[in-house]
């Protein structure tokens, strides 16, 4: 492919709901640039942008794929996402790559959830977007039902410069309302008018002289009205729809076109915040400025290496070459530079403004990174990825498994910064949090495929933890003989609870010399060991106060060792006297859901022992806060796509640790001692 100026670049992603067929509209867009010579199927296995197993196997996007292409004098690099919500993380990185966006949405299906979502992304993101009503071909496809949905969702200014010539079986193609042809079928003859009519009244309203022509019934030229949409579409005033069926290459030509003509070029997209030292610099979008690129996606290889995608958002990046990670403050030496077509690696010398590409083995670079000039380093605006909302325990099958499990999943972890592992002391589980179960389940299947480690993933267990409610007065004595030196310790020690979240104090108030002062830190050690299994379930226990207010000792006998003993003994049997209960952790819920979905999300969290803060009104939709054991919530992200028809969203974090109610403790503690048996 030969280099392009910057101004002939397109960057622009497909997003959709899961389905809508992105990945189809990629290969049909290949296909008509004449990039590839056969046009693949989805259910195959044979698009040029799913080529992971895990795509092939699944038939859906997991992960953000290039294609470029060119179109006349025009190279577009089209940047195909996934749908599935779980995968929102590849979203939002090829979102960032690009200066624009196309919507996909079928027409039998008009908006969905992933639609909703992509929109919002896109909004929030400040990028041009033409939406593309796909598959019209199929059966109850209509394109104005699609096109009515679209503008209910989105609003009006979502508008059609295309019309539909038949539909289903008997779809024909798309009918320009910029250019009118010289004839139009009679069938669709009064829709064109009414829709010509419309568009131009649409752009007008984007341009105040347009606006005055068309108030006084002036005659708008195609040059003015072309001219207008496009600066329309490029400040987000106007959203443009056309249609068309990826699947049998109709409306694709079309398509390209309006990318071409509608969409920015590197040099009038918006750029993102580029800043030093806290300073706000402007970013040159020419070749021979200061380089700027950022790293929106890492893939991590066994045999490869790491392979970063990176966008230059200014300069030129070069093969063979040093530059600076501004993010890290650590220098990068950049290898073999490539263009990517799906798996397909293409040697690039240099990657210039506003190109896409990629690089391998950089040692200290990872996603949402920075590669500029030392001399003239600044940090481009980073990912934002949203929190994780999904948690497995993840366990090694076999011995093997275990001993390259921890490289394995911070492999995994280092190409998706939506996945983040860690480990639960109080358990000693290893953790994996995600954005749902698939999310996990093709995790897994990675670890097995990369790097060939066996992995099961879990339900994780709740960590319980164990207190006293009463104060109580335990007395014990250690006392062995054994021949020679015997051992003795005497306690006597005073349990009292503390405040929730008081944690664990030591006290002594022994007078005269009982317990001598040398034995007294191992009291408080021995103590502090049976803290670790309470009476109830063997749970850690917490906010409790331990005080040594008498004993006694033996000249010969005593040693640290036995009032170590004495101690932990000492505990247990004062634990067991002292009221012992279950504390559960509470987690704080924000679930932001649709109005007309509040009542069975109510519903839901009451049937989960939640206690409601508020609920919130924001423009259609509700905010609901909640607090709610975490026992009740650990596949809340299921629960709450089937009761809002996946259009909840939702965000949880630790509160604090609540007694469990008194009907359910028998229940945990049984559970928890089937289990141990079990083990054992």
């Amino acid at each position: 492919m030969a280099q392009m100026d910057t101004q002939h670049f397109r960057n622009i992603a497909l997003v959709a709901h899961s389905g809508a067929g992105k990945t189809t509209v990629t290969e049909a867009v290949l296909m008509a640039t004449q990039t590839i010579s056969r046009l693949g199927k989805v259910d195959d296995g044979t698009t040029t942008s799913d080529y992971e197993p895990e795509e092939i196997r699944r038939h859906s996007s997991i992960s953000t794929s290039l294609a470029p292409c060119v179109w006349g004098s025009n190279k577009i690099n089209v940047i195909d996402t996934p749908g599935y919500p779980d995968f929102i993380g590849e979203v939002i990185s090829g979102l960032k790559a690009a200066d624009a966006a196309i919507l996909v949405v079928a027409a039998h299906a008009g908006v969905e959830v992933g639609t909703e979502e992509a929109w919002r992304l896109c909004q929030e993101l400040g990028l041009p977007v033409i939406i593309f009503i796909n598959k019209m071909d199929r059966e109850n496809a209509d394109f104005g039902q699609a096109l009515k949905h679209v503008q209910d969702s989105f609003g009006s200014k979502c508008t059609a410069i295309q019309i539909a010539n038949g539909s289903e079986q008997n779809f024909l193609g798309m009918i320009d309302l910029k250019n009118l042809p010289a004839e139009v079928p009679s069938a669709v003859s009064g829709e064109v008018e009414q829709l010509r009519d419309r568009l131009v009244e649409a752009v007008a309203e984007t341009d105040e002289n347009l606006t005055m022509k068309f108030l006084e019934g002036e005659e708008i030229s195609q040059e003015e009205l072309t001219a207008a949409l496009r600066q329309a579409v490029l400040s987000g005033k106007f959203v443009p729809v056309l249609g068309g069926s990826a699947a049998n290459s109709v409306g694709i030509t079309e398509l390209l076109n309006a990318v071409v003509d509608l969409l920015p070029s590197p040099l009038e997209a918006r750029l993102p915040n580029f800043e030093s030292e806290g300073k706000e610099i402007e970013l040159s979008t020419n070749s021979d400025g200061p380089l700027a690129a950022l790293v929106f996606k890492t893939t991590a290889d066994p045999y490869v290496g790491t392979l970063s995608y990176l966008r230059v958002f200014s300069g030129t990046l070069k093969s063979d070459s040093q530059v600076w990670n501004s993010t890290k403050g650590l220098g990068e030496r950049i290898g073999q530079l490539f263009a990517l077509r799906g798996k397909n690696q293409e040697q690039r010398d240099s990657l210039i403004t506003g190109d896409i590409g990629a690089v391998a083995k950089l040692s200290s670079t990872s996603t949402g990174d920075t590669l500029a000039q030392r001399e003239s380093s600044g940090i481009l605006e980073p990912l934002s990825f949203p929190d994780t909302i999904y948690t497995s325990a993840i366990s090694p099958k076999g011995k093997a498994d275990f001993d390259k499990m921890s490289s394995a999943l911070a492999r995994l972890v280092e190409e998706d910064p939506t996945l983040r592992l860690r480990r639960d002391l109080d358990t000693a589980e290893t953790l994996l949090d995600a954005m749902g179960d698939t999310h996990i389940d093709v995790a897994v299947e990675k670890a097995k495929r990369k790097f060939g480690v066996d992995l099961e993933a879990a339900l994780p267990k709740v960590s319980y933890k164990e207190t006293i409610k009463a104060s109580t007065k335990v007395e014990y004595k250690h006392k062995k003989q054994s021949g020679g030196h015997g051992q003795y310790a005497h306690v006597m020690i005073r349990l009292e609870p503390l405040p929730r979240g008081g944690g664990f104090e030591f006290g002594s108030k022994v007078v005269g010399g009982n317990v001598p002062k040398e034995y007294i830190p191992a009291v408080e050690k021995g103590v502090g060991k049976s803290l670790q299994g309470g009476a109830l379930a063997g749970y850690p226990i917490v906010d409790i106060k331990a005080i040594l207010y008498d004993g006694s000792s033996h000249p010969v006998d005593s040693s640290g060792m036995s009032f170590e003993i004495a101690g932990s003994f000492a505990l247990r049997q004062g634990v067991a006297d002292a009221s012992p209960i279950l504390l559960e952790p509470i987690v704080r819920l924000r679930v932001t859901v649709p109005d007309s979905f509040t009542g069975e999300v109510m519903g839901d969290l009451n049937g989960k022992r939640a206690r409601i803060l508020g609920m919130t009104p924001q423009s259609g939709v509700t905010l609901i806060e909640a607090e709610v054991p975490q026992a009740e919530v650990l596949r809340y992200s299921a629960d709450l796509r089937s009761v809002s028809q996946g259009r909840g969203r939702f965000s949880v974090e630790f509160v604090r640790y609540d007694e469990v109610p008194a009907h359910l403790t028998q229940k945990i503690v049984d559970e928890t001692k089937n289990e141990t048996s079990s083990k054992g």
